[in-house]
């Protein structure tokens, strides 16, 4: 027993050198395992220790989290993609917030819905979303739109065509919502005059999902108005139960029900008041003026002006609204914003317009005016201008020919004469 205590007190001895007999067994004892003891008894200081570095690391090389999105959704189907909706829009609302995007950082890609998108101006929003890089869900019933003015995107995987009205709830993860889907010409509100189900439905989609929801009213708020230009403060001077209510009251009740989501819910939302516009993928025989007219012309028909052909309109051409729209929903006011080109022109200066771009020699017939057309109408775009930096920059006189190539290759299957008959606006 002595020998082996001996032996120990040796071994003990050799593995401590510079130690010298009298120093105390407890610092001899934290010398030998200085590491075992920080690691048993501070592992909370290593936590924060690499905490720092994560952050340190991840401050100093940003991640880009696009490619993961595209990886989660999958091409834009599926409960992947809903996944990866809610992952996009949550990364949009923080880039939205800060207003700059970090050096080092990918602007995102959004996940967008347009209702109404086969439509006309639909249609073109949809160009230019898909361009930027966004990807985009229709959902539209083709009463009024067409699937020839979509199928230049057919098989593109950032776009999803959905068949179904909005009058019916539908479920989707998106980032933004342009609310577009309503008839909008006499002949086919006047059929269908519902368009108040429908908003109420998108603005309970977006206030599910958390997206910025953009509502494009009219000029015809306005009813026939009392002020001129009409500035956005005018509160509209409309019959409530005349043949053109369902749609004048419509889309003020639309308004009513966007800012009462907005102030009641904390809802983003915008609001535009859209004048009349023209371009290629209008509907032939919509009954609006400019379309009426250069079809008529190009059929050697007269062109149909009711009451004296003094009434006065605003063209705007459909690539101006569509970059309006899409400054108004990228920007911070709510609205509404009157959108509308402010050069003002009767309906026979119209008429010599058309015969100028399609035939000197077309006739004009006088037929007795509609019931509640509005007189006057010119918008005022002073509050677009100063908050959206946006005005209209096509003339008519350029932009008519450009509708004039689109519509006589629909009707009389011709070549367009003109670049850039639909693909530019």
């Amino acid at each position: 027993m002595a020998s082996e205590l001996i032996h120990r007190n040796q071994t003990t001895q050799k593995s401590l050198p510079n130690i010298s007999p009298g120093t105390p067994s407890s610092l001899v004892r934290n010398w030998k395992t200085p590491f075992r003891y920080v690691a048993q008894k501070q592992r909370f200081f290593f936590v924060l220790v690499g905490i720092a570095i994560a952050a340190l690391f991840f401050n100093s090389f940003p991640v880009s989290t696009s490619s993961l999105s595209q990886e989660l959704s999958g091409g834009g189907g599926g409960g992947a993609g809903l996944i990866a909706g809610s992952v996009s829009g949550f990364r949009g609302r923080n880039v939205a917030a800060v207003g700059k995007v970090p050096l080092g950082l990918k602007k995102k890609n959004l996940r967008i819905v347009v209702t109404g998108g086969a439509g006309f101006v639909g249609s073109h929003l949809v160009d230019r979303l898909i361009a930027r890089g966004d990807s985009v869900i229709v959902v539209d019933n083709f009463f009024t739109g067409r699937k020839e003015n979509l199928m230049h995107h057919f098989g593109n995987p950032k776009f999803e065509l959905i068949r179904h009205d909005v009058v019916e709830p539908i479920l989707l993860e998106v980032d933004q919502i342009y609310h577009l889907a309503c008839p909008a010409s006499p002949v086919h509100y006047k059929f269908n005059p519902t368009n108040v189900v429908g908003t109420l439905n998108m603005l309970g989609l977006a206030k599910r999902v958390g997206a910025r929801f953009l509502l494009t009213s009219t000029s015809e708020v306005y009813g026939d108005p009392l002020q001129h230009p009409q500035v956005e403060t005018y509160w509209g001077n409309v019959n409530p139960i005349g043949v053109r209510s369902c749609y004048d009251e419509g889309k003020r009740t639309a308004e009513t029900l966007t800012m009462d989501y907005h102030r009641s819910l904390g809802i983003e939302v915008r609001i535009a008041r859209i004048f009349n516009t023209y371009g290629p993928r209008m509907c032939i025989d919509d009954g609006r003026v400019v379309s009426n007219f250069v079809a008529q012309a190009l059929r050697k028909e007269p062109m149909t002006v009711y009451g004296d052909g003094k009434q006065t309109r605003s063209f705007q051409y459909v690539s101006d609204l569509v970059e309006g729209l899409i400054r108004l929903m990228e920007g911070d006011h709510v609205g509404p914003f009157n959108l509308g080109n402010p050069g003002e022109f009767t309906m026979l200066e119209l008429a010599e317009v058309v015969q100028e771009a399609i035939d000197p020699n077309a006739k004009i017939e006088f037929r007795p005016n509609t019931e509640d057309d509005p007189h006057k109408r010119k918008p005022d775009i002073s509050k677009a201008k100063q908050l959206l930096g946006w005005e209209p920059t096509i003339s008519l006189r350029k932009g008519l020919p450009l509708m004039v190539s689109d519509f006589r290759q629909r009707i009389f299957g011709t070549p367009k004469t003109l670049i850039g008959g639909g693909a530019t606006a």
